[in-house]
């Protein structure tokens, strides 16, 4: 008898659907094609189990499967409910004749239930457009695949309960999920708040700035100076996400198995601090089984890289296309995978080894050439792609003794939502342009041109200041979205004093130098 059930392979951000054949006759062989990998093969073994288990046997007969398309690899375990569904249909175990309505999708344990999977999101969406009836999911997958609207979503607890269900249970309902109600209910509540740091009003300036243009950013200073503590609060003063958004980084997140049960939309913007001894693959995604890495984890988000200089240089290197392009293109022998990372780029770093070159409360020991050596760790194409160099010193006891808290991040908030609002509005006619850092040359000539005074100033700082020629179109970026922040329609003079101020890693004389 020959039966089809219906599941899907995710690659990328994208599912396909797979159509499982199974057919059995009389005989003892058991055959397999269309190019399953070996956990898809060891499914087999856990269907046995897990049909003993719940009473059923496993028949014994001649078993071919086939699934369909056969030029793409399938792999993990989210095959084994499709597959154990199929083989209990061929064996009339089953008997509706609604089983091609819906996807199904589960790992097995030995004793029949159903185990959580990566990916059920993109599989929803899949089957939506699809015209599927339904989709069966474990029941810990259920409330990120029930965000998907005009699908009916199951969550079972096991093979059993998919099995009555097929067979005319119909105790059995749909999860449903108001999507805008959680999205919009979660979206306000931030763990970390600019409320709770004292003093650093000029690098709070920085973040402001960056968060409304988008920037990427690095700061720099002694070790204890608030250089972590105030990155962790970037998201709170970043625009919230919208449903688009959140729908898209959701996406990436149950791909890379990194939601929780109890999560449906990711409704705040990520961010991801991996540690310096990061490896390439982990950083970009890959690997055999390919998964999504940190920088598309960070999606519509926050990368922040903590000492920065400790990350392999080959590391910190592969960073550079993905800033420019926003995409991450994997290939490799097996596969071609492409993931979004457009996200912020923040990075700290200690101006030198021992971490308190120009510290006015403690003594540097490391000489000039240490100094440049440790700055060149980092290199200039990559200092290239970041707009903002921030400097940074601890707080003095007076400051940090004051009892009153610092602006909180629901007023920076508005001012950053105000200035992106201009900035959309002034992009809307280029596509994939949303923010002033994602500006090309051309676009900086029409949007970002200076006034006579400003220009002169301009390059009065770049001769006096030995300021790199790759500063100019990054100061203009700065200087562009601290206009926007000011209500101020044209560059002035004053923007672009504040713009050079936060090239100080493009300057010459970094080591030889005080802070």
């Amino acid at each position: 008898m020959l039966v089809k059930t219906f599941c899907a392979a995710v690659n990328g951000l994208e599912a396909t659907t797979v159509t499982i054949e199974v057919n059995i006759t009389r005989g003892t062989m058991l055959h397999m094609s269309g190019l399953a990998d070996t956990s898809v093969r060891e499914s087999i073994d856990r269907i046995r189990a897990a049909m003993g288990n719940i009473g059923y046997k496993f028949p014994v007969a001649d078993i071919t499967v086939n699934m369909a398309p056969a030029d793409i690899r399938k792999e993990g375990s989210g095959y084994d409910l499709p597959l154990a569904i199929g083989i209990l249909a061929a064996n009339s175990k089953i008997t509706s004749d609604t089983l091609g309505e819906y996807m199904l999708v589960g790992e097995l344990g030995l004793d029949g239930r159903l185990l959580p999977i990566r990916g059920a999101l993109p599989i929803a969406i899949k089957a939506r457009a699809e015209k599927f009836k339904g989709l069966i999911v474990p029941r810990q997958n259920v409330r990120e695949a029930a965000v998907v609207n005009q699908l009916e979503v199951y969550g079972m607890d096991s093979l059993l309960d998919v099995i009555q269900f097929f067979n005319g249970g119909d105790l059995y309902s749909p999860t449903i999920i108001d999507t805008r109600k959680e999205f919009f209910a979660q979206q306000e509540h931030y763990e970390f708040d600019f409320a709770d740091v004292r003093g650093q009003e000029s690098v709070k300036r920085a973040l402001e700035v960056a968060a409304a243009g988008g920037h990427n950013l690095i700061m720099i200073g002694p070790p204890g100076s608030g250089k972590s503590m105030l990155a962790k609060r970037l998201p709170s003063i970043l625009p919230p996400l919208s449903l688009s958004e959140s729908l898209e980084t959701t996406q990436i997140h149950s791909i890379a198995g990194k939601l929780s049960r109890d999560t449906s939309l990711i409704s705040q913007r990520p961010f991801r601090s991996p540690h310096h001894t990061v490896s390439q693959i982990a950083l970009v995604g890959g690997g055999n089984n390919p998964q999504p890495g940190e920088i598309s984890l960070a999606h519509n988000g926050v990368l922040f890289l903590d000492e920065l200089p400790e990350f392999n240089r080959s590391v910190l290197e592969v960073l550079r296309q993905p800033l420019e392009d926003r995409t991450i293109t994997i290939s490799r022998a097996k596969y071609n995978i492409q993931y979004p990372c457009s996200f912020m780029f923040v990075a700290s770093m200690n101006p030198c080894p021992c971490g308190y070159y120009g510290d006015p409360t403690h003594h540097c020991v490391c000489t000039p050439g240490q100094i440049q050596r440790y700055m060149n760790k980092i290199s200039g194409p990559l200092l290239d792609r970041i707009d903002i160099h921030c400097e940074i010193q601890a707080v003095p006891f007076a400051e940090l003794s004051k009892m009153q808290p610092g602006e909180p991040s629901a007023t920076i908030r508005e001012r950053v939502i105000s200035a992106r609002k201009i900035q959309e509005e002034r992009y809307k006619s280029f596509a994939g342009i949303h923010c002033n850092a994602q500006m090309t040359e051309k676009m900086l000539h029409e949007f970002a041109e200076p006034d006579a005074q400003s220009l002169d100033m301009l390059r009065m700082a770049m001769e006096r200041l030995k300021l790199s020629a790759r500063a100019y179109s990054r100061i203009l970026k700065v200087a562009r979205t601290i206009a926007d922040l000011a209500g101020s329609e044209q560059i002035q003079s004053i923007h672009i004093a504040e713009a050079i101020g936060y090239r100080n890693l493009d300057r010459g004389d970094w080591a030889e130098r005080g802070i």
